[in-house]
C-alpha cells in the first residue's frame, strides 16, 4: 500500500478541514495516510542560563534537527501534502528535509510565496500527483548552530535565513565575521542576515539584499541598516563555511526562519552552512521564477503608463 503525509495548520479551520477531506479522499484511492500538524516543526524561543556560563546552560527546550520528523513519517511516503501558508510551509520542511520527502504545497493563506497551488485547484493537482506527472525541485537550506566553549548548544534547518540582531532590534551591533578561509570582517549595523536562494526574497529583499535565482548555489549576507556606505550584500559559494562571533557587550537574538531562536551572548559563536538536507517541492508544470516574482511582488511589472513617442503640438 503506498504511503503519503499530509502536514497542516492547525489554526486555520479551512487547513484541518481539507486535511480530514483530503485524508479520506487518499484512503478510498487505496493509499496509507499519515498526518501531522506544522506546529511540530516550530522551533520556539529558548534562553540559556544566565553567566557564568558554562556548557551545562543548554536551553532546554533545544531539539535535534533530525528529531523534528512528526511520529509515523517516514522515507516510504511518496510525497506530504502542506496546506497552510509561508509559515506552514517552512515549519513542514524542516520536519520532512531530513526524510529527503517532496512536498506539494497548497495555499491557505495570503501571500503564500512558497506554495504551489491555490485550495481552488486541489483537485486537479491530486489527480496529477496521483498519476506521477510531477516534477521535483530541491532548494538548499542553511544548518544553524550555536557553540559555546565548542559545545553545541542550539541547531535548526533553515529555509529562508538567519538573523542575528541586539534585542531590542533598535540598536547597533558590531559582528566579526568568517567566511570559508578568507579573511575575517567586521560589520556595524543593527542585525545581519545570511540568506538562501529562497529566503532572498523574504527578509533579505527587505534589508536591500538582492534577489537569487533558486537553482544558484551560493548564500547572502545582507547587513540591517549598516553603519557604512561600505557595507552592503555580500553573494558567496555556499560550499564557504559561516562562523560569526558578536562583537558588542550585549545579548544578541538569533532567528531562524522568523519563528524561533536562542539568545547569543559575548562568549558564543554561530556557525552557519549548506545543509545536507535539501527541501524538495512538488512541481506540477514548469517553474518559471520570474513570472512567481511578477504575480507575488509585482517585479518587472509593466508601466501604466509609457512616455508617448508622439510630439505634442
Amino acid at each position: 500500500m503506498p504511503k503519503a503525509g499530509i502536514i497542516y495548520n492547525d489554526i486555520k479551520p479551512i487547513a484541518c478541514q481539507v486535511a480530514q477531506e483530503l485524508t479520506k479522499t487518499l484512503r478510498q484511492n487505496g493509499w496509507q495516510v499519515e498526518t501531522a500538524t506544522g506546529f511540530g516543526g516550530l522551533l520556539g524561543y529558548v534562553e540559556p542560563a544566565a553567566a557564568p556560563p558554562t556548557i551545562q546552560d543548554r536551553p532546554v527546550c533545544h531539539t535535534r534537527i533530525d528529531q523534528l520528523v512528526p511520529p509515523n513519517f517516514d522515507d516510504a511516503m511518496k510525497f506530504v501534502v502542506v496546506l497552510g501558508g509561508d509559515g506552514t510551509v517552512l515549519s513542514a520542511a524542516r520536519q520532512v528535509a531530513p526524510l529527503g520527502l517532496p512536498m506539494l504545497t497548497v495555499n491557505t493563506g495570503h501571500l503564500g510565496f512558497l506554495t504551489e497551488l491555490y485550495l481552488q485547484h486541489l483537485d486537479e493537482a491530486i489527480a496529477q500527483l496521483l498519476a506521477g506527472e510531477y516534477d521535483v525541485e530541491e532548494r538548499s537550506m542553511i544548518t544553524v548552530q550555536l557553540f559555546r566553549q565548542n559545545d553545541l548548544l542550539w541547531e535548526a534547518l533553515s529555509l529562508n535565513e538567519m538573523v542575528l540582531h541586539r534585542e531590542p532590534l533598535a540598536g547597533m551591533c558590531h559582528f566579526e565575521i568568517k567566511i570559508g578561509a578568507h579573511a575575517p570582517v567586521d560589520i556595524a549595523a543593527d542585525g545581519i542576515i545570511v540568506a538562501t536562494p529562497t529566503g532572498s526574497t523574504a527578509y533579505s529583499l527587505s534589508a536591500g539584499g538582492p534577489v537569487v535565482t533558486p537553482d544558484v548555489p551560493v548564500f547572502q549576507l545582507a547587513p540591517i541598516c549598516p553603519h557604512s556606505l561600505a557595507s552592503r550584500a555580500l553573494v558567496f559559494s555556499d560550499s564557504e563555511p559561516v562562523n560569526i562571533f558578536p562583537a558588542t557587550p550585549h545579548r544578541l537574538m538569533l532567528v531562524a526562519d522568523g519563528n524561533g531562536g536562542a539568545y547569543v551572548i559575548p562568549e558564543d559563536r554561530v556557525s552557519l552552512g549548506r545543509s545536507p538536507y535539501n527541501a524538495k517541492f512538488v512541481r506540477l508544470q514548469r517553474q518559471e521564477f520570474f513570472r512567481i516574482l511578477r504575480e507575488k511582488l509585482g517585479w518587472g511589472m509593466p508601466h501604466v503608463a509609457k512616455p508617448s513617442s508622439r510630439k505634442f503640438s
